[in-house]
């Protein structure tokens, strides 16, 4: 695979979770932009892997900026320690500019902003509610297009976030100052249930998606027998039972403050991922 584009740029940003739903955006623009990315991923040359520390310093070699998207979650066990000693790692190296994505009302994502934040790093934080893709890239995509989609009765509404608008301030507190020491707090306009998520899917699709909603120990019980990992089953669980408990439910206005525009909407975002056939069964 290529792992980086050569310009004219003197160093290579990285951009760690590349093949996520942030990542793959902010490389795009960057790479779009006529940056030189570094591509951070096991299957990347030279390889990163967050689980294996001797793998850093190759990635890291004369990269100045840094996007990191920890994997699967910062919220796992251990996620905080690593992330600090890639931090040291990152300072050896070199780097000056720390762009963190962060995760919205998880304890866990302040200790790691804490971190950065007691670094020498010039840093921008990016703490998100969920993304609206998490209906159209993995998640919840398998259940949309088997027609039904099952999930705790306990969830409340989510102020759900365009990654489209975190990959654009990303790349901007990447490449530029002005957003350096900053924190921004990124929700959508609105806050809705993920019942109306999924009926606006639905709608947008032109098919009927059945939405059901049973009580948290029966939905942990279906991941089980769905022969699901025993770890991602308890980050599952975890997410669910903590940053959907309503405490997100109010609209931030961290794109409005980056970008200086309102944030994307849900309806749009459906209008535009139907247009593209990911959601009708292949």
């Amino acid at each position: 695979m290529t792992t980086e584009k050569q310009t004219t740029d003197a160093s290579p940003i990285l951009v760690l979770g590349a093949n996520g739903k942030t990542g793959s955006r902010v490389a795009a623009r960057l790479w779009d932009a006529g940056h030189q990315v570094r591509i951070g991923s096991r299957s990347a040359t030279p390889a990163f892997d967050w689980d294996d520390s001797s793998t850093w310093a190759a990635a890291l070699d004369g990269v100045l900026s840094v996007y990191v998207a920890y994997q699967p979650d910062i919220c796992v066990p251990g996620a905080v320690e690593t992330v600090t000693a890639f931090y040291d790692a990152a300072e050896k190296a070199g780097v000056t500019n720390i762009v963190f994505l962060s995760g919205r009302g998880e304890p866990e994502a302040v200790d790691a902003e804490r971190v950065l934040q007691a670094t020498s790093f010039d840093w921008t934080i990016i703490r998100a509610s969920w993304f609206f893709q998490n209906f159209s890239e993995i998640f919840f995509l398998d259940e949309i297009l088997a027609g039904a989609v099952t999930l705790p009765d306990s969830l409340s509404p989510e102020p759900f976030v365009d990654a489209e608008d975190i990959a654009d301030i990303a790349v901007e507190a990447l490449t530029t100052t002005r957003h350096r020491g900053q924190i921004y707090e990124v929700t959508g306009p609105e806050a809705i249930s993920f019942a109306d998520a999924v009926a606006q899917i639905a709608r947008g699709r032109g098919r009927e998606i059945g939405y059901h909603s049973v009580p948290m120990a029966a939905y942990k019980q279906g991941l089980i027998d769905a022969q699901l990992p025993p770890e991602i089953i308890e980050l599952v669980i975890y997410l669910f039972s903590t940053v959907l408990d309503g405490r997100n439910l109010p609209v931030a206005d961290g794109v409005q403050r980056a970008l200086g525009r309102a944030p994307g909407n849900f309806a749009d975002y459906v209008a535009r991922t139907a247009a593209t056939g990911v959601w009708e069964a292949k």
